[in-house]
């Protein structure tokens, strides 16, 4: 495990169409600002808001081969950032099941935290998500 406590984590995800083919993507940080893991994978046919859910617990998964400190995330979906803070109800079936599995991993941190960015600053998350799903696309 990483001595660094602290890990700044920017995830997206995205469909084309809603529900459409979908893809996600996430840049992991340590506490310096130096690019520790970035993931993309496509994840088949899901909505916008899936993806974006499926971002933050892959991104999770991932951070936690490295440390169990504080974890700061950046997205550029308000809906989701107000959904896992739990200051929006989450009413959809699919997100409640991401939501929990999230939760779930959020057990294993010392403190996590979100927080909505403007789409600008997350460009390479989102480019993330557009390879993966053009990888899939063209196979």
């Amino acid at each position: 495990m990483s001595k660094i406590s602290l890990h700044i984590i920017y995830t997206d995800g995205g469909a084309r169409g809603n529900p459409g083919p979908a893809g996600i993507g996430y840049v992991i940080y340590d506490q310096d600002r130096k690019i520790v893991v970035e993931g993309k994978k496509y994840i088949g046919e899901a909505t916008n808001n899936q993806a974006e859910y499926t971002a933050v617990l892959e991104a999770m998964r991932a951070v936690k081969k490295i440390t169990t400190g504080e974890l700061t995330f950046y997205m550029d979906s308000e809906l989701v950032m107000s959904q896992l803070s739990q200051k929006y109800k989450i009413k959809n079936l699919e997100l409640r099941k991401l939501f929990v599995q999230i939760w779930n991993e959020s057990q294993s941190f010392k403190k996590v935290t979100y927080h909505h960015i403007p789409r600008e600053q997350n460009k390479l998350a989102d480019s993330l998500v557009n390879q993966a799903i053009d990888v899939a696309q063209k196979n």
